[in-house]
């Protein structure tokens, strides 16, 4: 028997209102609003008030997102989350969203930094398509303000908070899921990471003397390997669906910096007007980034019935991963 297609069926996102804009930043960090442009193409970023954590925002992003699904949180047989800024170690995000939205179904967390939610989304379509669930709740959702150090320059104007989310299942008319690719390289993992908080250095006075709770990133290596391991990622999600880069109407790259994004366009051949950035606004949301994207695409009607549209990201791990959807 033909099954219906596993797809989207409502998407939804959620964003702090306090805004963040790079003069703010020249009042507290040594840098100004032409440098982080020039470097970044990040004009300002959200960030959310004392006390607000990734489960709330996700929880907002979820109940628009199962809305415009049309169905409830009764509904839901599972809840995935892709986030590295969880509310606290453990109980996970996902268990919060679950108590917040009313849900009762089993819920995880993915830890792939800023490819979380292409992990995700990859993982719920699987679960789906295995016939042991039907209607799968896919969130990204990150406060990467939480763990930057905002006296370093080089890190602290790249980011932002904020949170999206997919309700998976199958539908004759949905958004199809049609191709998902991810990799991974540990190898690289010192490049891009939070050293302190887990089990090798758990937060204690000295942590916080030398500021091992922060971010920390070698912006030369993560810059080339992210224009190669993207650009890779949506040449192999082409060929897994058997379509070509010109077949792609929308691009969705995580929202890193500017000049990663045109990077990537140039090295795929993909026309700059193809490739959709809110960058400016946000700044690098991590797991959220694609997802948030992916909602204002659609509510700004930029993607149209039957569009190719590729998510791509890039992120701490090393992972990244791309998914292909026909909207």
């Amino acid at each position: 028997m033909n099954q219906e297609p596993v797809c989207i069926l409502g998407i939804g996102a959620s964003l702090p209102p306090k805004v963040l804009t790079n003069f703010d930043l020249e009042k507290i960090v040594d840098t100004t609003d032409e440098w982080i442009q020039t470097r970044t193409g990040i004009k300002e970023r959200r960030v959310v008030e004392k006390g607000i954590g990734a489960s709330d925002l996700g929880s907002e992003a979820a109940v628009i997102a199962l809305k415009n699904a049309g169905i409830t949180a009764a509904e839901l047989d599972l809840i995935i989350v892709g986030t590295v800024t969880a509310d606290m170690i453990f109980p996970s995000a996902g268990c919060l969203i679950q108590k917040k939205i009313g849900a009762t179904c089993p819920a995880f967390d993915v830890s792939a930094a800023c490819s979380g939610f292409v992990y995700a989304l990859t993982i719920g379509e699987a679960f789906i398509k295995s016939g042991t669930h039907k209607h799968v709740l896919v969130v990204g959702a990150e406060i990467t303000s939480s763990f930057v150090n905002w006296k370093d320059r080089s890190t602290c104007v790249l980011f932002g908070d904020g949170a999206g989310a997919a309700v998976l299942g199958r539908r004759k008319d949905g958004h199809e899921l049609l191709a998902s690719h991810l990799g991974a390289d540990g190898n690289e993992a010192d490049i891009l990471k939070v050293p302190a908080g887990g089990s090798i250095y758990p937060v204690d006075e000295e942590v916080l003397k030398n500021g091992l709770q922060f971010l920390k990133m070698d912006g030369v290596e993560v810059f080339k390997i992210a224009i190669r391991t993207m650009g890779d990622a949506i040449h192999q999600v082409c060929a897994k669906a058997g379509l070509t880069i010109a077949d792609i109407d929308c691009l969705i790259p995580h929202q890193a910096n500017l000049r990663i994004l045109n990077a990537v366009a140039d090295r795929v051949k993909i026309p700059v007007e193809k490739v959709f950035i809110n960058v400016d606004r946000y700044g690098n949301m991590s797991a959220a980034s694609t997802i948030v994207a992916l909602y204002e695409a659609a509510e700004n009607k930029v993607l149209k019935k039957g569009s190719i549209v590729v998510l791509v990201a890039f992120g701490g791990g090393l992972t990244w991963g791309s998914s292909l959807i026909r909207w």
